[in-house]
């Protein structure tokens, strides 16, 4: 089943394509918290996202360009200004499709399954981990946290996705090592004290102190 994520603060606009969408079998939300928007589009997961223009705080192109800097999955904007303008700007910022208020919900249902069929190809899928807005890009091994971008190492990368994989429980340090022995680096127990350690030094420079907690006799945590 597709997911189809709304982002219109027009709640009766929203209510009405999510259920006509529904119709079709495909899985459909819509934002209602719009000044975390990029941490909703990373917990969903969709396959399509319909972008209003007009949004409280930030516009649909804001909101576009940083959705374009973690995923390639297919964006279709949708105004009631109708100016050429409008539908460039839509297209340069990373849009994939347009469409004009008021529509008929059957050109939108017609125009949601020709962006789908054209997109899968499976290039769509969002491949990032986040917990509370530290976004981990599982793609080029760096996280992103208040517009800081970090550089990670190979072994620092594989101990934070595991944590955030397990955000909010104990991973032992057993399971880490064994994570990173996947790859052929037998690391032993103090290799990985210093790696964990690097990496706490790296968080802390995007103001991360406290994102990796140590529990004694156990192993670590992200909660």
């Amino acid at each position: 089943m597709y997911k189809i994520l709304i982002i219109e603060d027009d709640r009766t606009i929203a209510r009405v394509m999510a259920e006509y969408l529904r119709k079709w079998n495909y899985e459909v939300i819509y934002v209602t918290d719009f000044k975390n928007i990029l941490k909703q589009v990373v917990e969903f997961h969709p396959h399509l996202i319909l972008l209003d223009v007009m949004l409280p705080f930030f516009n649909g192109f804001y909101w576009c360009g940083e959705i374009r800097k973690i995923s390639k999955v297919p964006i279709m904007f949708i105004s009631s200004m109708q100016d050429n303008m409008n539908m460039i700007m839509a297209m340069n910022m990373g849009g994939d499709d347009f469409i004009v208020k008021p529509f008929d919900l059957n050109v939108l249902t017609a125009k949601v399954r020709a962006l789908i069929r054209r997109a899968y190809s499976f290039q769509g899928e969002i491949n990032v981990r986040e917990h509370k807005g530290a976004i981990l890009n599982l793609s080029d091994a760096t996280l992103t946290y208040q517009d800081k971008k970090l550089e990670l190492t190979k072994n620092e990368y594989k101990i934070l996705e595991l944590l955030m994989e397990h955000a909010g429980k104990v991973v032992t340090r057993e399971e880490i090592m064994q994570r990173l022995w996947e790859d052929d680096n037998f690391i032993d127990d103090n290799t990985l004290t210093v790696n964990v350690t690097r990496l706490r030094k790296k968080l802390a420079q995007l103001g991360l102190e406290q994102f990796i907690i140590t529990k004694k006799g156990l192993g670590y945590m992200v909660k």
